[in-house]
């Protein structure tokens, strides 16, 4: 049984940002992507074929975010003429020419070097028009649990901490980012990311961990299992009960973040890691990382993998939002939240119970006193295009909020 306290005004900058047309006008949505691999890490391409197809698809920002690797030093990757990856580099030559591509080609094998994020950034950014932005997951692992998390924003490379269980090897990850945005002064933020690949964590580990508003609702790699099984939570449940947690012991809330964690660049179907699965619409006031990090951790942002919203507003107790109609497509507006109930042993928290239903293009939901958080989510009638899973509809979840 938690034991519900005082939440105070944990949303009051959320009210700010969204609640008001003069406010939100100064403002413009910028659609990003937090978490994707190249040939640094574990990646089937180059950094600036990546970048060049987020751009071509009209995102804002992209964070490559490769294991433990920070893309500053010199590195050389040798490809055999027999590998698949031959056609890559060939690709790649042809789309950046032999000025950009600095190679070496022998009888039977190319060695080529690969961009460090300093000069892939320089060479994509575009002020006001596209972002690159410093990261690296932190890849982890307490015994045979593999623990992840990104730092998007880093100004230096973090060596995985390691740890006794857990819960410790979470928090000393989650510590050294903070730490490092504390020392240098430049805004960056850590990320749990997929709770539930090999069923690494949960929701009793995460609710234990501090300093961390951010968790993957969700993951576009097909092994991350997003929505659980029979017998463990989907991400969203733990995301709930995360946040249960949170508001019963006046903690502030945790936002959610979908991403594609994307790995494959060449083969597009279900059972690859593609890119455009997951992605991010954030409030922002700029197209700067201060910016965009700024109105996330204000819960200025919402998470698509295919529905647009047109609107999303809190006025202190009501949580109001619009979509974006397409024709011919039908939309679910659910708002979730946590309710409080008073038994004979005292009260008692119902974590993620479905609180209102709509079939339509807008809705709202006033929060009663009973309520500790909401927050909505909209299911489309369409099939989302080269899905994580067979099935998959597209969808979006907007940030949690509480009463002020």
């Amino acid at each position: 049984m938690l034991k519900r306290i005082g939440m105070g005004c944990l949303f009051a900058a959320v009210i700010l940002v969204l609640g008001g047309c003069t406010r939100e006008s100064e403002r413009e949505w910028l659609k990003g992507n937090l978490h994707t691999h190249s040939f640094w890490s574990d990646g089937d391409d180059f950094p600036e074929s990546i970048l060049a197809w987020y751009m071509d698809h009209d995102y804002d920002f992209v964070a490559i975010s490769d294991h433990n690797t920070f893309a500053d030093s010199e590195r050389w990757l040798t490809i055999s003429t027999e590998d698949a990856r031959y056609i890559t580099f060939q690709d790649y030559l042809e789309a950046f020419g032999p000025d950009w591509v600095e190679h070496v080609e022998s009888t039977d094998s190319v060695s080529v070097r690969l961009k460090t994020f300093a000069e892939y950034a320089e060479h994509f950014n575009d002020p006001g028009a596209f972002l690159v932005i410093q990261s690296e997951e932190i890849t982890d692992h307490f015994e045979r649990k593999p623990i992840h998390l990104n730092a998007t924003n880093l100004a230096e490379f973090i060596a995985p901490q390691g740890g006794t269980s857990v819960v410790d090897v979470m928090q000393r990850n989650i510590d050294a980012v903070l730490e490092q945005r504390q020392t240098t002064g430049q805004p960056m933020f850590p990320h749990i990311n997929h709770p539930n690949y090999q069923w690494a964590i949960t929701a009793e580990e995460l609710s234990q961990i501090t300093g961390e508003r951010f968790i993957e609702v969700y993951n576009g790699h097909p092994a991350v299992h997003n929505e659980g099984d029979s017998l463990r939570s989907s991400v969203e449940i733990i995301w709930d009960y995360v946040n249960t947690r949170h508001v019963a012991e006046g903690r502030p809330l945790v936002f959610g973040i979908g991403v594609d964690d994307a790995h494959n660049y060449r083969e597009w179907e279900v059972g690859q890691a593609n890119p455009g699965r997951g992605w991010i619409m954030v409030n922002a006031e700029d197209l700067s990382a201060g910016s965009i990090i700024r109105a996330m951790e204000n819960g200025a942002f919402y998470v698509s993998t295919g529905v647009q919203l047109d609107a999303i507003e809190f006025d202190g107790s009501s949580l109001s939002i619009s979509v974006e109609e397409e024709e011919g497509l039908e939309y679910t507006i659910q708002f979730i939240g946590t309710t409080s109930e008073q038994t004979e042993e005292g009260e008692t928290l119902q974590s993620g119970q479905l609180l209102h239903e709509v079939i339509g293009t807008s809705a709202s939901y006033t929060l009663s006193e009973s309520d500790l958080f909401v927050r909505a989510k909209v299911i489309s009638s369409r099939l989302k295009d080269n899905p994580y899973r067979e099935g998959e509809m597209e969808r979006a979840w907007t940030q949690p909020v509480s009463k002020e």
